[in-house]
C-alpha cells in the first residue's frame, strides 16, 4: 500500500516529461552564445532557490525573509575548506547542503517559537548577522576581500547540466513531499497552526522537516554558484537585496503555493532583470538599467493587484482573458 502511494506521489505527467526533455536539448539545438548559457544557468539557480522558499513560505507558511543566510552558508561551506585546506568547491555539493539543514535546525530552535511577520524579521535578521560576520572574520572567511576558486571549465554546458539536475530534483522533491501525508500536514499548519495542533499534529516536527528540506536546496544553490562564479565574499551571497528578496519574488511572481511557479518565475525575473541591466540588450538608451528596480515593484504590484496567485497559479484566469480578447477581436 505504501509503496503504491509512494509511486503514485511521484508520477511524472506528460507535461514535466516535455519540459525535462526541452530543457535537456534546447542549448544543443540552439547552439545558444556562452552569454545566453550563463542566463541558461542562473535560471536554473533561481528555480532551486525558489523551489526551497516556495516549500517554506508557500506551502507551510513560514514566510522567510532570510534565505540568503542558508545560499551563503552553502557556498562558504564549499570556499572555506578550498581556501583552508585546498579541498576541492565540488565537495560543497554534498556539504553545503548539510550545513545549510544545521544553520536551520538551529535557527529553527528560535525562531519557530515566532509567528507571522515576527518569523520573517528573525530570518531576516539572521542572514544580516551571519553577512557581519564573515566579512570581520577574516582568519575564517578571508573577510570582504573575498575567496577566488579557478572554475573547472570553459565551457558553460556542464554547469548548465548539474544546475538542471539541481533544478529537476529541487522540483520533484517538493512535488513529492506535498503529495504526502508529511505535505497534507505542512498545509494545515499554513493554513491555522492552532488548529493543526488541536487534531494531534506534531506542529514543530513537521516545520522542522519542511526546513530541512528547504534549506538543503538553498545550501545547494549557494554551494553550485561558488562552483559555478568562482569567487564569493560575503556583500554577495548573504545580500538581502540579491538573494532573499529576489527569491521571495520569484515565487511570488510564478506563482506560491504551485510546484512550477517557482520556475516560471525564475524565467520572468532572470530576463527582465537581464533585460534592464543591458537596456534591452543595447536597443534601448544607457538611462533605463537605473530603472530596473522600479520595474520589479512594479511587476510585483501588478501580480498582487491582478494575479494573486501568481502566473501558474492564475493560468486559468490568464488564459479566460486572453480567449476573451481574442472573441472581441474577432
Amino acid at each position: 500500500m505504501m509503496k503504491e502511494q509512494s509511486a503514485r506521489a511521484f508520477r511524472i505527467t506528460k507535461i514535466e516529461w516535455m519540459i525535462i526533455g526541452i530543457t535537456l536539448v534546447l542549448p544543443v539545438i540552439f547552439n545558444f552564445s556562452p552569454y545566453f548559457q550563463g542566463l541558461l544557468i542562473f535560471i536554473m539557480m533561481w528555480v532551486i532557490l525558489g523551489s526551497s522558499w516556495n516549500l517554506l513560505a508557500g506551502y507551510t507558511g513560514l514566510v522567510s525573509f532570510g534565505h540568503a543566510a542558508y545560499f551563503g552558508i552553502g557556498a562558504y561551506a564549499a570556499a572555506i575548506p578550498f581556501m583552508h585546506w585546498g579541498i576541492s568547491p565540488w565537495w560543497g555539493l554534498l556539504t553545503g547542503g548539510i550545513a545549510a539543514v544545521i544553520l536551520g535546525y538551529l535557527l529553527g530552535i528560535v525562531v519557530f517559537r515566532l509567528r507571522g511577520p515576527y518569523f520573517a524579521l528573525g530570518t531576516l535578521a539572521t542572514a544580516e548577522i551571519l553577512r557581519i560576520i564573515f566579512g570581520e572574520e577574516e582568519w575564517l572567511t578571508n573577510g570582504h576581500t573575498g575567496i577566488l576558486y579557478m572554475t573547472t571549465w570553459v565551457s558553460k554546458y556542464p554547469y548548465y547540466y548539474i544546475a538542471l539536475a539541481l533544478a529537476l530534483g529541487a522540483v520533484f522533491s517538493v512535488k513529492y513531499i506535498m503529495r504526502t501525508k508529511s505535505g497534507f500536514y505542512f498545509l494545515s499548519i499554513r493554513e491555522d497552526e492552532d488548529a493543526a495542533e488541536a487534531l494531534g499534529i506534531n506542529t514543530k516536527k513537521y516545520k522542522n522537516v519542511a526546513t530541512v528540506v528547504s534549506t538543503f536546496w538553498a545550501g545547494m544553490a549557494g554551494a553550485f554558484y561558488m562552483i559555478y562564479m568562482g569567487f564569493i565574499d560575503p556583500e554577495v551571497v548573504f545580500a538581502l537585496h540579491n538573494i532573499s528578496i529576489i527569491t521571495i519574488l520569484v515565487g511570488i511572481i510564478g506563482g506560491v503555493g504551485t510546484i512550477w511557479g517557482p520556475a516560471v518565475g525564475a524565467v520572468v525575473m532572470v530576463f527582465m532583470q537581464e533585460m534592464f541591466r543591458s537596456s534591452f540588450f543595447g536597443l534601448a538608451p544607457d538611462w533605463v538599467s537605473r530603472f530596473h528596480s522600479i520595474a520589479f515593484g512594479l511587476l510585483v504590484i501588478f501580480v498582487i493587484l491582478y494575479l494573486a496567485g501568481g502566473i501558474v497559479g492564475d493560468w486559468k484566469l490568464i488564459s479566460r482573458k486572453l480567449k476573451s480578447i481574442q472573441t472581441g477581436e474577432k
